[in-house]
């Protein structure tokens, strides 16, 4: 297994890889230092880091090193961060408590917190021309991303406010089907793609500015969104199906396809599922048996047994990671179907708990990533490219689509509430 460390050496971080069998990994030290400089001069941008649900679940003091968590301010300068899409992620079970718009505004009001209370090492933006305005400026800049379209409750309204308060993407669905469309993670699918109500929430969406995500949402429904949007859309946190077969969370080759054509990105998640399908099996067959065990002896996830047995369990049955070198393949997957234009980094840190690949285990390591585009062969100018110019061009696209739409429409559905009723043939 290897393990990923810093060097601080002056004013350099010299990144390396140290391996804990006979293996030595070779390294070239100058590769490394321009991987480290082109990590620091180019606009690297992540659309999706957990940060919000994790300060909800523990505050903790991220300006400053932090013993636990993926993403603190020290770390993130050392790795290169410019803008940190931090996720506004609603859990399932809230659409059916009906809290779910305001437990939305909770999680923002964490982003806008850090803002406040750390203006030197934080700051919000909702443009493109914010980014590349303030990207040098030495805050981290975060932009919100809403994970899950549970909060809009039914009203289109709600996506004007939520824009308002800094929302530039909604990932559509979580880990189960919504009001909205169906998930990948459900077999419930009510609505076999888009519901009535979610094919105007991907049109209004369009004419505000809002980029339309679509990771975790059904097959059905990522088709459905490309034959209504008239922007492009991302997969802010997604890998491929290539090397996860008949895992719908991932894309297939025809979807990468489509989304290039759509003229959008599908952002890489770094977690080891996502990247190497052993792990995935193993992990999920893992999940079985902790949730068999869990069921048998009738515990919840939260009781001080079941973290035991958990904890033991993982001790007595270690799964190995993926390497950053899976990430990596896939990148390389995706320029070789469809270009280098069409690719870009949504590590999912803090949101994939202690699965994330050798080499790539918090904010500090992406210069790690760019030492093996290098070794590769990419170019500087293409490795800018996958660090944030693709995401910040088709972040540009949906702000031009909506000022286009603005200027033709008046507001899709104004002060409505629609309700959908699903398909009960499918229920």
């Amino acid at each position: 297994m290897r393990y990923a460390y810093a060097v601080c050496v002056g004013s350099l971080w010299i990144w390396a890889a140290c391996v804990a069998s006979v293996e030595k990994t070779s390294m070239n030290p100058d590769l490394r230092a321009r991987a480290y400089e082109i990590a620091q001069k180019a606009i690297l941008v992540d659309t999706h880091i957990d940060v919000p649900y994790r300060l909800h679940e523990k505050w903790e003091d991220v300006s400053r090193r932090t013993e636990t968590g993926d993403f603190d301010y020290p770390r993130a300068k050392a790795g290169g961060l410019k803008v940190a899409f931090l996720s506004i992620y609603v859990p399932a079970d809230h659409e059916d408590k009906g809290d779910a718009k305001a437990f939305a505004e909770q999680m923002i009001g964490y982003v806008e917190r850090l803002a406040r209370e750390h203006p030197d090492k934080f700051a919000i933006v909702t443009s493109v021309a914010d980014v590349r305005r303030r990207f040098a400026e030495g805050p981290i800049l975060m932009a919100m991303g809403m994970e899950n379209g549970a909060p809009l409750e039914g009203k289109l309204e709600n996506l004007k406010y939520f824009y308002e308060r800094g929302i530039r993407y909604i990932t559509l669905a979580h880990s189960k089907s919504n009001h909205i469309c169906d998930s990948s993670y459900d077999t419930n699918r009510p609505w076999r793609g888009l519901s009535p109500f979610g094919r105007q929430v991907v049109a209004e969406m369009n004419r505000l500015g809002i980029m339309v995500d679509v990771s975790h949402i059904s097959d059905e429904a990522f088709y459905q969104v490309l034959e209504v949007t008239k922007a492009p859309v991302i997969a802010s946190h997604s890998s491929c199906r290539a090397f996860t077969p008949g895992w719908e969370r991932n894309l297939s080759d025809d979807m990468i396809r489509r989304l290039a054509e759509n003229g959008g990105t599908i952002q890489i998640n770094f977690g080891s599922a996502f990247v190497n399908d052993e792990y995935r099996k193993q992990s999920e067959a893992a999940r079985r048996e902790i949730q068999a065990y869990l069921q048998a002896h009738r515990l919840s996830f939260s009781d001080p047994a079941a973290q035991e047995y958990i904890r033991q369990y993982q001790r007595e049955h270690p799964i190995p990671y993926a390497d950053i070198s899976d990430v990596v393949r896939c990148i390389d997957h995706v320029v070789q179907l469809v270009g280098v234009d069409h690719v870009g980094l949504g590590s999912d840190f803090d949101g994939v708990g202690d699965s994330l690949p050798t080499g790539l285990k918090d904010v500090s390591m992406y210069p790690n990533l760019v030492y093996e585009l290098l070794k590769r062969g990419y170019s500087e100018t293409d490795i800018r490219k996958i660090l944030g110019e693709n995401l910040l061009r088709v972040w540009e696209r949906v702000e031009q689509v909506a000022r286009d739409l603005q200027r033709a429409t008046a507001p899709v559905g104004a002060g409505s509430r629609h309700v959908p009723t699903p398909n009960r043939d499918a229920l």
